[in-house]
């Protein structure tokens, strides 16, 4: 039982953290622990613990346990409640039998009939449990409608539903936000059910309004309720205070649209998001012969099926730059200079390598799902899920786009540079997440995380109990450090810690970059510099590895390369904390712009956008009672 709780406690563990060291960090694949040259390292004293394996007997354990990682969710939509008013204070806007023109107008030969707050207790309206409540205390609070005025709407209504009939735009349903409208006639010798009515209205309007700020400013799906891999702060909202700014405000309009992310990667995906709406074509299916290889200079039969896709899969930008290489193009099978310049530029926009051959991941995203369709659909999670980061990224940051495979340093507002990542495989994902980069550290240590002990080394070790001391690897039981083969590896003792200390084939490699969080997510060096040949690069245990760390650690430290170097050419593990903290995004999107504005799209590595979707679909069933 002591086993299975050592178990448990490190479920969360996927990545780079043991619990009793701080400074730990991600390996290499397996195969790079097991591969390395035995070392000669120092004789370890016997340890005053009780954790010999016994010397004779062979032992016959049971099935190694696992540590596991995070799992996805069914989704569990809010569901809505009817909202309750009371009758409110008592106004002075009882219903007339005439009609106003305006805000202020005064209505003429105007007959009062019963106080039009008697029908805010009779309206059927329903919201989530925070939109509620907000309505039910701003009525409570108030006693003059926001939305009519006598028997009649008024303007400020009419540019609220103005804004909300455009939600789709923005990346959200405009069916959430609909509200019934009540005729401009009317029987005026039914002045209760008018009131009946406009009330009615009055509070399915104040209700649409505040769904539609609290989804533009902070998304419809809380992302925590998706997976254990996703882990933000919701955004918290003051409705109540909405209500009162509409009440208050000369422009409800600009108040409202002002209320969506307005920063340039988010008008970049509203931008691709009206484009392909409006431009919407069915298009054919482009297929490329199985197992084609193109390279430049060699003639191909393929080479038209390759030209069609880009063709229809290219950005604008794209097909703007390359507007006359493709006008020129006749269906032929040469592979030109012009269609190589052509074919790399796409590669590129789609986080391919932008060498000109095409091969299988390339015919993969030319033939892929990517239609404008696909495309709409990962704009939409992409606005979705840009919600929940915050409104503004910061002038200096780091984002990780983990689709990608790259991240980029972005000072004074512009992207400085970027770099090819690996991150976590798909039984070992990196989290989705944003904090701040906080210290880098040179040559570190390796602290094997307990999933890694568990999962990986523990069979070897129960076969080859002295692999670890070969390797060179430090051994601590309850914090007192003993040789590998005098751990019984059979019961694995209470905080068993390994740790590889600073070296040419560390796992870390000369740094790692530290943003503390629960997840035991950095960014780090490798020894395995081949990964970053590969398109796919998901291929870590859940940490970030760069393709040129010296550069990051040089920019966010604000330093120079020299100094970098000479940090690590002094053999000595330190620990260095940044002159202010940066704002640092792993992030996952499927659809997102480059450094000039162009969205480019991804592959679903993790099938998070599945996941996303299905969430979707239940808010849609429980706001619209379809379930």
């Amino acid at each position: 039982m002591t086993f299975f709780k050592t178990a448990m406690t490190a479920l969360a563990l996927t990545c780079c953290v043991s619990a009793l060291d701080a400074r730990t960090a991600e390996a290499g694949t397996l195969f790079d622990l097991f591969r390395r040259k035995p070392k000669v390292v120092e004789e370890f004293p016997a340890p005053p613990v009780a954790v010999v394996a016994p010397p004779v007997e062979k032992r016959v354990a049971k099935a190694a346990p696992r540590v596991v990682g995070p799992r996805y969710y069914t989704y569990k939509a809010e569901a809505l409640r009817r909202v309750a008013i009371a009758r409110a204070p008592e106004a002075s806007d009882p219903i007339v039998t005439s009609s106003v023109s305006s805000d202020t107008a005064q209505p003429v030969a105007a007959t009062p009939s019963a106080d039009m707050h008697q029908y805010l207790s009779t309206v059927d309206v329903r919201a989530t449990a925070d939109v509620a409540k907000a309505v039910e205390t701003f009525y409570a609070q108030n006693s003059d409608f926001l939305w009519f005025n006598g028997t009649a709407i008024n303007e400020r209504a009419r540019a609220a539903l103005a804004v909300l009939s455009d939600a789709g735009k923005v990346g959200l349903d405009v069916a959430d936000y609909e509200v019934s409208v009540p005729a401009d006639t009317f029987n005026e010798q039914d002045l209760a059910g008018r009131g009946q009515a406009l009330v009615q209205f009055e509070v399915k309007l104040s209700a649409a309004v505040l769904s539609f700020v609290s989804d533009t400013v902070r998304g419809r799906i809380d992302p925590n309720k998706i997976s254990g891999y996703h882990d933000f702060k919701r955004k918290s909202l003051d409705l109540v205070s909405v209500l009162d700014t509409v009440r208050d405000t000369d422009d409800v309009s600009a108040f409202l649209k002002g209320q969506t992310p307005n920063g340039p990667e988010f008008t970049a995906l509203q931008r691709a998001l009206e484009e392909l709406q409006g431009s919407q074509v069915s298009e054919p299916n482009i297929v490329i012969a199985p197992n084609t290889l193109l390279k430049p200079g060699i003639s191909n039969p393929e080479m038209k099926n390759v030209v069609a896709a880009i063709r229809q899969k290219a950005s604008s930008q794209i097909k703007t730059d390359h507007a006359a290489t493709l006008a020129a193009y006749q269906d032929t099978s040469e592979y030109t200079p012009e269609l190589v310049a052509l074919v790399e530029a796409f590669q590129k926009e789609h986080g391919l390598k932008a060498d000109g051959v095409v091969g299988q991941a390339s015919i993969r995203v030319m033939t892929g799902g990517d239609t404008a369709q696909a495309k709409i659909n990962k704009l939409i999670i992409a606005m979705e899920q840009a919600r929940w980061l915050p409104k503004d990224l910061g002038a200096r940051h780091v984002f990780i786009n983990q689709p990608a495979f790259m991240a980029y340093y972005t000072d004074a507002g512009a992207e400085q540079f970027s770099m090819r990542v690996v991150v976590g495989s798909k039984s070992n994902q990196t989290y989705f997440f944003n904090d701040e980069i906080q210290t880098v550290e040179f040559n570190p240590s390796w602290g094997v995380p307990q999933s890694i002990i568990i999962n990986e080394m523990l069979p070897k070790l129960r076969n080859d109990p002295g692999y670890l001391d070969r390797m060179g690897y430090h051994v601590e039981v309850g914090g007192k450090k003993v040789a590998s083969s005098a751990v019984d590896w059979y019961s694995l003792p209470k905080s068993v810690a390994v740790r590889q200390p600073p070296s040419d084939d560390n796992a870390l490699g000369e740094l790692k970059i530290l943003f503390p969080n629960a997840h035991a997510i950095y960014m780090h060096d490798t020894p395995s510099k081949s990964f970053f040949n590969k398109d796919q690069r998901a291929l870590s245990h859940g940490c970030i590895r760069l393709s040129d760390p010296r550069r990051m650690a040089a920019a966010v430290l604000g330093t120079s390369l020299d100094d970098v170097a000479k940090q690590i050419a002094g053999g000595r593990n330190k620990a260095v904390p940044l002159p202010t903290k940066i704002p640092v995004y792993v992030a996952y999107f499927t659809a997102w712009p480059n450094k000039d504005g162009v969205v480019e799209y991804f592959n679903d590595v993790y099938d998070r956008d599945s996941y996303m979707n299905k969430a979707l679909d239940a808010t849609k069933s429980a706001r619209h009672n379809t379930v």
